[in-house]
């Protein structure tokens, strides 16, 4: 999760998350490389009173700053449309787990095993145990298996929601009447928080989401 005085994005969890963040360096260094261009440019054009006529009308020269951007905008979406087929991409997901948003807490529903359902609501403050967060904990965590593909369904009973965590790299709308799919893997487990992400009226910030990922023989014996 966050810490305080963090600047950049959380460590990654997923392979998903790892793409993001290598994905979110190369664009940033293409954004300063540009930066420092332009500033250097500007620079120049405030303290010199040269004028070079020869590149005044020079196709050459309107040539290069017509396909220079152009190879640009290749270098970013070439990586950004790698990243976007690999978050669409299901391939024999070890288990589906259904996600409902409600005002205020989430439901959830592990398809293939039979009753197994609950509610995940905020856990109140005065309830909390030592080392755990305010505002993130809940009472029902969603346990789910390490190193496994996972299908979610989202959806929402009510109104618009958002499920969203960040050190998996995953974040979808929660749409009455309507599923959205997504895939997310742990590499190692832990406790990953999230939280509603959509503005979803007064207490949208109150619906936090908890995943603990364990080893699978440890699953199989909690599912059962």
């Amino acid at each position: 999760m966050a810490t305080p005085a963090q600047l950049g994005l959380q460590n990654a969890t997923s392979p998903i998350m790892e793409e993001l963040i290598a994905f979110h360096d190369h664009a940033l260094m293409i954004i300063f490389l540009i930066s420092s261009l332009v500033l250097y440019t500007m620079s120049l054009m405030l303290t010199t009173k040269l004028t070079h006529t020869s590149t005044m009308n020079a196709q050459e020269i309107e040539m290069i700053w017509t396909i220079l951007p152009a190879i640009i905008l290749i270098m970013i979406a070439l990586p950004s449309l790698r990243i976007l087929y690999m978050t669409d991409e299901f391939i024999k997901p070890y288990l589906t787990l259904k996600a409902i948003g409600h005002q205020w807490y989430w439901s959830y529903e592990y398809s293939d095993y039979e009753d197994l359902a609950f509610d995940s609501y905020i856990m109140p403050t005065y309830f909390l145990e030592p080392g755990e967060f305010r505002l993130l904990e809940v009472d029902n965590r969603t346990t789910l298996p390490m190193e496994a593909d996972i299908r979610m369904l989202v959806s929402s009973h009510d109104v618009l929601h958002s499920w969203a965590v960040p050190s998996l790299g995953v974040k979808t709308d929660a749409i009455p009447g309507r599923l959205n799919q997504i895939m997310l893997a742990s590499m190692r487990p832990g406790l990953f928080y999230g939280q509603c992400s959509e503005i979803c009226g007064s207490n949208h910030s109150f619906m936090p989401i908890v995943l603990e990922f364990i080893y699978f023989q440890d699953f199989e014996v909690w599912a059962s």
